[in-house]
């Protein structure tokens, strides 16, 4: 299954992709640190990258022409600065706003579906009425602006378009706010995706179902007592229970178990790793101690035994206080890249460049690769199940 990937920074989305099955025809990134890390993994024989035909290019002025033969999914994460709470909330009144250049790509290559993924800022009320213009472009990417039509003309325009009853829409598109904890990820990170099928194939879809759950780590915590077996934790060593994890425990006690999985926390990402303040010659490529991490109110950094609070990047680096880990004892240290990507689910022998900052800056901005893959496969196998049709 051919696919295109665009602005795919650290290569969160395109590694699940790949992972999922699909093969990239292009990889599309204009960022040169982020292509020097997929170069970098490609000299190393990373599996998941080291065949794609990597494009080093504002999409921009990338030329879909040169793409010769059928491509079945577009993907990408357009930059998502101009929409993230961290950012300056700009949305479409910002530069970076990437948005019509995914739908130009969904015009041009006609997939039969594509996945694009952004920030739960999108999803914000004061991007309400750009959001659903987003929706109607990717809906209909062929009713394209006239010569100098604001966004909001256009958007009338496609609306009227979209009630007539005598058109149908080019892609049947679903949006859903994913959180990462509940598909066995060690963080608790929030993404929009937004999926979309060509409507002629008929494909009848929905998300993934989420089998993971904040219920059962707290029941294998706190009732059972597997996960502290687990790690073997003596008793002493554990941290105290919250007042809202205990009341929620209560209440488990008496609820049958639903089948779903524990939350992955940060204690089972990188429990095996050494200590990198302690041990620092251990040999392990980004597992390096960076110092300076300091707690303050909103920046308390990730406990041990929950999922990672949502990794961040910064317009300049690593924001203060963000990015740490958060020990039993009640002392902080920042994670290593290493420890990052793991977080961030990464295959162990992907590297990141020697500079931490970079190293936390693409990490920070990256899809989780196993949500990426969740997403990719269910969609993945949709369409082949439509192929053999």
């Amino acid at each position: 299954m051919r696919s295109v990937e665009l602005f795919a920074g650290a290569g969160g989305l395109a590694i699940g992709m790949s992972n999922a099955g699909f093969n990239h025809a292009a990889v599309i990134e204009r960022d040169h640190d982020a292509c020097e890390t997929f170069r970098d993994n490609q000299r190393r024989h990373i599996r998941s990258v080291e065949s794609w035909p990597l494009f080093e290019s504002d999409v921009r002025d990338f030329d879909y022409g040169c793409i010769n033969g059928d491509v079945m999914v577009v993907s990408g994460g357009p930059p998502c600065q101009p929409f993230s709470l961290g950012g300056k909330h700009r949305g479409f009144l910002d530069r970076r706003d990437m948005f019509p250049e995914a739908v130009r790509a969904v015009r041009e290559l006609r997939p039969r579906a594509f996945v694009f993924e952004n920030v739960k800022g999108l999803l914000r009320e004061t991007f309400a009425e750009y959001f659903e213009y987003i929706v109607l472009q990717l809906s209909y990417p062929g009713f394209t602006p006239r010569t100098h039509e604001s966004w909001q003309e256009h958007r009338a325009r496609l609306e009227r378009h979209h009630t007539s009853r005598r058109h149908s829409s080019e892609y049947n598109v679903v949006y859903r706010l994913l959180n990462a904890a509940n598909y066995g990820i060690p963080q608790r990170r929030e993404r929009v995706f937004l999926v979309g099928f060509r409507s002629d194939l008929g494909v009848r879809w929905s998300f993934p179902e989420e089998n993971y759950s904040e219920d059962s780590l707290l029941r294998s915590q706190w009732i059972t007592g597997e996960y502290w077996e687990k790690h073997e934790i003596a008793r002493r060593q554990r941290p105290r229970i919250s007042a809202r994890q205990a009341n929620r425990v209560e209440k488990l006690r008496g609820m049958l178990i639903d089948g779903r999985l524990p939350w992955m926390t940060v204690r089972d990402a990188i429990a095996d790793l050494p200590d990198p303040e302690r041990d620092t010659d251990n040999g392990i490529p980004n597992h390096v101690f960076n110092p300076g991490a300091r707690s303050y109110p909103g920046h308390t950094g990730s406990p041990l035994d929950e999922p990672a609070k949502t990794l961040k990047a910064g317009d300049h680096g690593v924001p203060g206080g963000e990015n740490m880990l958060a020990r039993v004892d009640g002392s902080v240290r920042y994670f290593t890249a290493r420890e990052a990507a793991r977080l961030q689910t990464f295959p162990d022998g992907y590297v990141f460049g020697s500079v931490w900052t970079e190293a936390m800056r693409q990490l920070g901005n990256a899809v989780p690769v196993r949500l990426a893959e969740a997403v990719a496969k269910s969609v993945g196998e949709t369409l082949q199940r439509v192929t053999l049709q």
